[in-house]
């Protein structure tokens, strides 16, 4: 009876589990393109460089370009790193 009782719970919740949505945004393009398809599906583009390129994009599509939410941004400077180095005397 015991075994019945876990193969129950075992399987509602697997039909009870949705599936995992990848994140939209990526991190790495400052702009994103975000328009709905035939059937009414969105879709996100987070793949542009710059605004011009998100917008010649979304032209034809009827769809919209916005700043990403998650952009990370340019990474700073290394420093000295990047600098050549003077010699002493």
């Amino acid at each position: 009876m015991r075994s019945l009782a876990v193969a129950i719970l075992t399987i509602g919740a697997i039909l009870a589990a949705e599936p995992v949505r990848a994140q939209k945004y990526d991190p790495a393009f400052p702009f994103c393109m975000y328009s709905v398809e035939w059937g009414g599906s969105p879709r996100y583009d987070c793949s542009f460089h710059t605004i011009d390129q998100c917008r010649a994009s979304a032209s034809g599509l009827g769809g919209s370009c916005d700043p990403n939410p998650y952009y990370v941004g340019a990474t700073a400077s290394r420093g000295r790193q990047d600098k050549q180095y003077r010699r002493r005397y």
